[in-house]
């Protein structure tokens, strides 16, 4: 459905969709003059500004419905005030300041931001020998940012880098204005142990190493910390000090450790969730990660009623440690399971494209793969742990073979919180509130409320009865700047694999 935009009577022109290319320049270039009462949104650069279609420090949303991303139902017919970059006022009877630019929300429905909790800025080169370290992970410092933003994502903790110093870097043009992109919340490089299986990871010495380490990136400006497969359990706890020493969290994608000793340690994050976890391997062996993929074929034939996964629930839940959801890059390890996206295909470098898709027949003729069973009871687990009280996240991760990628991944990841059993609105607060709450944004991100920056994604449709629509993404607003998401897809498209 077509936005309708419009003025308050008495005012200036909007620079909206449907009006002439010179409105819009005029606004954008008006933008340094009220820079000042924008709080921390800088004066865009040119680059910038190109995929912007709302600039000014005063916007209204009318006639929408706003799904607050605090867990409670959906509210018609909402007027939501954007005011230099914060929400200035939401409900059904707001007053409009006659400058005001208006749009007409009718038949959408207003989100807040979604806040990826596992969202690299790199993405799988193809493997050409593995037994070599030739696995690679290059930046997608152009694409990346612009479909994580297209795709309706506001704010990102990378989740661990194999290019820390272009994240750092990437965050400061972003926060700079220079260009777009979410807000990013830099995880340092990977603390890995003996055994990396890419070369762009440093491997631990011992624990001296990785206290050093850890310090070392706090200075580079890394706001946390991902332990790595082989990590050891002396290291992981010198991480863990380390980093709670400047406030810091860690997290962990784990494998020579076990969930539960990484709670014991005091981990405060776990991502994947039960497909990395190792401690039900038969013979485990202590600081040593087993093989993974006999470790998914045992955790397959398990039920989440198990008497030993509903203990990890309990240990986790009283620890208070939470979960990064990923089941997007889980999806594509189904056969058959992952749909054909055609926005997908469209992101990609051609030969990309073709790499991918030979990936997918491969898993495809996998008639023996233990990973439908594994995918269900991961979503079981899941839902299990938050009904439990257990605080789940939720990222997209876009690795495997390449076939999640940026922003359209979060969508899905959505979506199929859903079929685990959330509604769409528990879905959506796991994908605002839970993550800027983790990383202790929630007062000024994560959900619609006064007061709080204007972080929020406008979708053509209603979410709350049909999650897919959650794909239907019209407008993008970070901090009041409302982003066209066509024009962010159009500059990306084609270059993923590449930059």
């Amino acid at each position: 459905m077509p936005l309708q935009i419009h003025r308050l009577a008495g005012a200036r022109p909007s620079p909206g969709a449907g009006r002439p290319t010179l409105l819009l320049a005029a606004a954008l270039a008006g933008l340094c003059a009220v820079s000042s009462a924008w709080g921390q949104t800088p004066q865009l650069s040119a680059q910038t500004q190109q995929f912007v279609k709302y600039a000014q420090p005063l916007l209204a949303i009318t006639h929408v419905r706003v799904i607050d991303g605090n867990g409670t139902p959906a509210r018609e017919n909402q007027t939501v005030l954007l005011r230099d970059g914060v929400i200035a006022a939401v409900g059904r009877h707001v007053k409009l300041p006659k400058e005001a630019t208006v749009v007409d929300g009718s038949g959408h429905t207003l989100i807040p931001g979604l806040v990826g909790m596992h969202d690299h800025m790199f993405y799988p080169a193809p493997k050409v020998n593995p037994e070599a370290k030739e696995a690679i992970y290059p930046e997608q410092a152009s694409s990346f940012p612009k479909l994580y933003l297209a795709g309706g994502v506001t704010s990102i903790r990378t989740t661990g880098s194999t290019e820390p110093y272009i994240d750092l870097e990437l965050k400061k043009a972003i926060d700079a204005g220079k260009v777009p992109g979410p807000k990013m919340h830099t995880t340092g490089p990977y603390l890995e142990g003996k055994g990396s299986f890419t070369p762009q990871m440093h491997e631990l010495a011992d624990a001296a190493d990785t206290t050093d380490t850890v310090n070392y990136w706090i200075g580079e400006g890394a706001t946390s910390f991902k332990a790595y497969m082989h990590i050891t359990r002396s290291e992981l706890a010198a991480a863990i000090a380390a980093a709670h020493a400047k406030h810091i969290k860690v997290t962990g994608h784990l494998c020579a450790i076990g969930f539960t000793e990484a709670a014991d340690i005091g981990i405060d994050d776990l991502e994947h969730g039960l497909p990395v976890d190792t401690e039900f391997s038969a013979g485990k062996q202590p600081d040593v990660c087993p093989d993974t993929k006999a470790a998914v074929a045992h955790l397959a034939t398990m039920s989440v009623d198990d008497p030993r996964i509903q203990q990890l629930i309990r240990t986790l839940v009283s620890k208070h440690v939470a979960v990064t959801s990923t089941l997007p890059v889980f999806e594509t390890f189904v056969p058959g399971r992952a749909p054909v996206d055609q926005r997908v295909l469209d992101a990609m470098l051609p030969e990309t494209r073709v790499e991918y898709l030979k990936g997918r027949e491969r898993i495809a003729g996998m008639h023996d793969s233990p990973w439908p069973k594994m995918f269900k009871l991961e979503q079981e687990f899941e839902h299990a742990f938050v009904q439990q009280g257990g605080t789940l996240l939720a990222g997209l991760d876009p690795t495997g073979y390449g076939g999640v990628i940026a922003g359209y991944g979060d969508q899905r990841e959505v979506e199929l919180l859903v079929e685990a059993g959330f509604t769409p609105v528990q879905a959506i607060r796991i994908a605002t509130l839970n993550g800027a709450r983790f990383m202790g944004e929630d007062k000024r991100i994560g959900s619609i409320e006064t007061g709080k920056a204007a972080d929020l994604v406008l979708i053509d449709g209603n979410p709350a009865k049909n999650i897919k629509d959650i794909e239907n993404v019209v407008l993008v607003f970070k901090d009041g700047v409302g982003y066209d998401p066509a024009r962010l897809v159009k500059a990306a498209n084609g270059t993923v694999g590449l930059r």
